[in-house]
């Protein structure tokens, strides 16, 4: 069968050991010449919208989006070495994503809040964008709201790979934005308790899988045959 299956990067992929916010307090720095007054607040939310809520938070006028879209990507290069060190893959990672790289009529990709930039440098500090194909995937450069971010996907999938409108698409998360995002659009989810939300939580949110984690690469394979959504 055809699928799309798109992955969250952070606390799904990988742990980033709080990386991802000193990556967003040096790009404000950047920007308004001034240390954030707190920790970014992250949760599954866009680049867009984490940004834009340090700027109100401190009450900066908000710069415009290319501005801070290249603030970030400078920032995320200069981490990407702290990032190495840091962070890790989290548990079953490369070989569930090399699975599903193998799977002939798939296309495996990314759904993140990441601007593109960031997302190729979390996934190469740790090699994994060699098995992902980045090129039709959605970033939070995209669009501020994370649903938005599945027609984006899609659409470039259609465009670039061939697959029909009405293939399904398969959301793999760890936060209840990332079950929202796949709710409202008709899109299946697997979500993965491997970041600050619990099974508990991410099953109140409308999860009908949780996992504790992708370590079980078989089942995982299985599960993505099953749920798929459609438009």
């Amino acid at each position: 069968m055809q699928l799309i299956v798109l992955w969250d990067i952070d606390h799904t992929l990988i742990e980033n050991a709080g990386v991802s916010k000193e990556i967003y307090a040096t790009a404000f720095a950047l920007l308004t010449g001034a240390p954030p007054i707190g920790p970014a607040s992250t949760e599954g939310r866009t680049d867009r919208l984490i940004m834009r809520a340090m700027f109100h938070r401190q009450s900066f006028p908000e710069p415009d989006w290319p501005s801070v879209e290249a603030a970030l990507a400078r920032a995320g290069e200069e981490h990407f070495g702290k990032l190495s060190r840091r962070g890790m893959t989290l548990p079953g990672v490369p070989e569930i994503l090399k699975a599903a790289a193998g799977q002939a009529h798939w296309v495996s990709s990314v759904l993140t809040g990441n601007i593109a930039a960031n997302a190729r440098v979390k996934l190469s500090a740790f090699d994994l964008d060699p098995l992902l194909d980045l090129a039709v995937g959605a970033y939070g450069g995209d669009s501020a709201q994370r649903p938005d971010l599945v027609s984006v996907a899609r659409k470039r999938v259609q465009r670039y790979r061939g697959l029909p409108e009405d293939t399904p698409v398969v959301l793999v998360g760890d936060t209840p934005r990332d079950v929202e995002a796949a709710l409202v659009t008709g899109s299946g989810i697997i979500a993965v308790a491997s970041g600050i939300h619990s099974q508990a939580e991410l099953t109140a949110a409308g999860a009908p899988i949780v996992l504790p984690d992708l370590s079980d690469t078989a089942s995982l394979l299985a599960l993505l045959e099953i749920v798929p959504g459609r438009p």
